[in-house]
């Protein structure tokens, strides 16, 4: 089947996306990751313990510690290999809205400049790959905050009967809103993208993904919510909650059922496509709600405090509608709900810790 190129493949999504596609027998899996992570977030957010998985798990893997902003290494990548290059799945990111605005340089040559290697690359090298690109629902910025909303006791939630009532779809504005300067950086790949697909011909797709979830996170404080959530939970570790009376709610998508949503893109791919990808209305919380549920896993009560300031720009209520992608590859469902990706986050957690 050739070759699968993954960028930030011992993350998250990128780990994910290497174990689901050696399951699909491409001929060889090449990553590209330089535990960045460590950098942003601290050594205890390093990714290299599960750098090490892959290698153990999936023979042939190749790897590759390389910055995605080095266009010379990864043009080498690209020229050795050429047209045997089937399937790009671009994760690689500086990943917290918070962080971006401690270094704005850093933050967007990452994720835009990064992006727009890749692509040009692929264009040089592999046009009749396919790019796809974990975006975010931070493109929209601060937009779902004006929704007409309506506290509940545990939660916000959107009006009945509102157009987004089952989540907010690819037709809100990116315009006239506060992204943060991750979400601006964002805006910048996830416009890359979109453009290499429409202006050059080529099989691109941006993924807007909600909060991207599953065992094989490094949570932290700026990034991570359920898994740093639940870590703080088994440890004892004191857990802030920001603004909105900890009703503001997420949905939480399993990084296997995202990547499943990546291989049916794969296998009939659109050009310069964009979707919301998320828990939409099977998997979503609020803070209060997760609180409680990883009491409930744990058996313990959480240690955790409330600040009166949200985070610049935070969404107070995000469901992921993904009525699009479904329309297009309506044999897609989803396999993992809330509370069976809080249990497998704590029994990964637990085997670590």
């Amino acid at each position: 089947m050739g070759v699968a190129l993954v960028t930030g493949s011992a993350g998250l999504i990128g780990s994910a996306s290497v174990r689901f596609l050696a399951r699909k027998k491409f001929d060889r899996i090449i990553g590209i990751d330089n535990d960045m992570r460590k950098y942003f977030f601290g050594r205890e957010a390093s990714t290299r313990w599960n750098l090490r998985k892959i290698k153990d798990e999936v023979p042939g893997y190749v790897h590759h510690g390389l910055d995605i902003r080095n266009r010379s290494g990864v043009e080498k990548i690209f020229a050795e290999h050429g047209s045997d290059i089937r399937l790009i799945i671009h994760t690689a990111a500086q990943p917290s809205h918070d962080w971006a605005s401690r270094e704005p340089f850093s933050d967007f040559t990452i994720n835009a400049n990064g992006t727009l290697v890749l692509l040009e690359m692929m264009r040089l090298h592999a046009p009749k790959a396919v790019f796809i690109f974990t975006s975010t629902n931070k493109v929209y910025g601060d937009n779902p905050n004006f929704l007409p909303l309506r506290e509940l006791d545990t939660r916000w939630e959107i009006e009945n009967g509102h157009a987004y009532a089952d989540g907010i779809d690819e037709s809100m504005s990116i315009d006239r809103t506060m992204h943060s300067l991750f979400g601006a950086s964002k805006v910048a790949a996830d416009i890359l993208v979109q453009e290499y697909g429409r202006y050059f011909g080529l099989k691109t797709a941006c993924f807007r993904g909600g909060c991207l979830t599953g065992p094989d996170h490094s949570g932290a404080q700026l990034h991570g919510f359920l898994s740093y959530l639940m870590k703080c939970a088994i440890t004892g570790q004191l857990y802030t909650v920001f603004g909105y009376k900890g009703k503001q709610v997420r949905d939480n998508i399993h990084s296997a059922d995202l990547v499943n949503m990546f291989w049916h893109y794969y296998r009939n791919p659109k050009r310069g496509e964009v979707y919301n990808a998320g828990g939409g209305r099977v998997s979503n919380c609020s803070m209060l709600e997760a609180i409680s549920l990883c009491e409930e896993i744990t058996g313990k009560k959480m240690n955790w405090t409330y600040s009166e300031t949200p985070r610049r720009g935070d969404h107070i209520w995000y469901v992921s509608g993904l009525k699009k992608f479904r329309g297009d590859y309506p044999d897609w469902e989803f396999t993992f709900d809330l509370r069976q990706i809080l249990v497998q986050i704590h029994d990964g957690l637990s085997s670590r810790l």
